[in-house]
């Protein structure tokens, strides 16, 4: 019987497992990437853990999924909750990510009801009885660590995670496994993407891709089973904590931002949402119903937004004049225009050349990401596009320039480590297979479909990725 796992190693740069790969510390993974290939993909944006996991789930990109970020605004209230109109998935608002989903993108495990899920944010169509990390127990133990910034507790729950991962695909042998680990995400942010933690972090993930393949080798599976390893964003070093929400109201604005968004509901002017955290959504005009154009907003928030993108901690300014049009301002770099027309790109440069990657028209999302991945912001134009016109999107974001971030205060662990912004270092990940690839892997939306392929099962529509099997 064929069989597909995926292991998500949360958090880990591409430099950091190839150097594990070539010193022998994940032998394991080394013998996987022998046999099969190492490759660089980009992830999605924002680079966030949780948004992160919809290219893996649904083959989708977030933003139009119903997923804009970690932390987000609901203009329109179709996603009401206890807490208001202020979406977090940093806590108990993480029960509410499958509502969110848009209901027209299937994800993998209603496609493939013959699944196991570990860890994951997205979980729709997995019957609880496949569910690895679940119940108030494990909901208990994850939140004080989590909160207590305890890192040799994460390290100690991907233990365990592995070991049960591991277990129950030997026993119940199902179709198809999604299995994420968030230790090494979490000894970034504390200690750095370079620092050994993040290699224990990695060779508990070695020691479930040994114990995996030895029992498939055994039970004579091992031919028909796909096994990948794969990250869902990168990291960069951070010095520079912008706190964006304490600077809006030190200029006069009502602002609401997590975690206060109940006391300051109905009195705010301005929304701030960072998401991982070195990208924000900003919301303006509260009031207003419906997804706005910057068009209707310039007049009134035009001179903040270039109070914005003046400071130094920004680094790519974006609003979104239609669905289809984005502008993009980089510091110090001009003003340039996505436009969007049906699966064509167009990159057109008006006072300068913020992406860095000259006029780009009507490219195909191949061609679009080819024309940026030589530079500091690979795939930016399709991710921007996506992102910016989705309907839940911030009517400003922004990406952080590389030293900064967006949010320091109420955070369980100083962060000296961030991502969740468009910069190379928080795009581009590793992905690890077992056997050679039909064609290079270019996005982590292709794993879902490549998934659905070496297990049979037929494409839904509207993918924004392509099988490498």
């Amino acid at each position: 019987m064929k069989s597909v796992v995926i292991l998500v190693a949360d958090g880990v740069r591409p430099d950091t497992l190839a150097s594990a790969v070539a010193r022998g510390d994940v032998p394991a993974m080394a013998a996987l990437s022998r046999d099969g290939s190492l490759s660089t993909v980009t992830a999605a944006f924002p680079s966030v853990t949780g948004v992160g996991y919809a290219p893996f789930l649904l083959g989708r990109l977030p933003g139009p999924a119903g997923l804009p970020g970690l932390r987000w605004f609901d203009r329109c209230g179709s996603a009401w909750t206890p807490l208001g109109r202020s979406r977090s998935y940093v806590g108990i608002e993480m029960r509410y990510v499958d509502a969110d989903l848009t209901p027209d993108a299937p994800t993998i495990f209603e496609l493939v009801p013959d699944s196991l899920g570990s860890l994951s944010v997205i979980q729709r169509g997995l019957a609880a009885s496949r569910r690895v990390a679940r119940g108030a127990g494990f909901a208990a133990r994850a939140a004080v660590t989590h909160f207590l910034g305890n890192l040799q507790g994460w390290l100690a729950i991907d233990r365990a995670l592995a070991t049960t991962v591991a277990r129950r695909i030997r026993e119940e042998r199902p179709a198809f496994t999604f299995a994420a680990f968030t230790g090494a995400d979490k000894v970034s942010h504390a200690c750095g993407h370079d620092a050994p933690e993040v290699i224990s972090a990695l060779q508990v993930i070695d020691d479930c891709v040994a114990e995996v393949r030895r029992d498939a080798e055994r039970a004579g599976r091992w031919e028909n089973m796909h096994l990948w390893v794969v990250s869902d964003h990168g990291h960069s070093a951070v010095d520079g904590h912008d706190d964006l929400a304490s600077w809006a109201r030190a200029l006069g604005i009502r602002t609401l931002a997590h975690p206060w968004v109940i006391r300051r509901a109905g009195r705010a002017d301005l929304a701030v949402m960072p998401s991982g955290n070195a990208m924000a959504h900003l919301y303006v005009d509260l009031a207003r119903k419906g997804r706005p154009w910057w068009g209707e907003l310039e007049e009134q928030w035009g001179a903040f937004a270039g109070e914005l993108i003046g400071r130094p901690s920004v680094d790519l300014l974006i609003v979104a004049r239609s669905a289809g049009e984005t502008e993009i301002r980089g510091a110090g770099r001009g003003v340039a225009r996505i436009v969007r027309s049906g699966s064509r790109y167009s990159y057109r440069p008006v006072s300068g050349d913020p992406l860095g990657c000259g006029e780009v028209e009507r490219a195909s999302p191949e061609h679009a990401l080819a024309a940026t991945l030589g530079t500091d912001y690979p795939d930016a134009i399709v991710q921007i596009a996506s992102l910016a016109g989705s309907a839940r999107a911030g009517d400003i974001i922004v990406s952080a320039r590389c030293g900064w971030d967006f949010r320091k205060r109420y955070e369980p662990i100083p962060h000296v480590s961030a991502h969740g912004g468009l910069h190379r270092d928080h795009m581009s990940v590793p992905l690890l297979t077992n056997r050679p690839t039909r064609s290079t892997p270019q996005r982590t939306v292709d794993v879902m479909p490549s998934a659905l392929r070496a297990l049979d099962v037929a494409l839904p529509p509207m993918l924004d990725g392509y099988s490498f099997v």
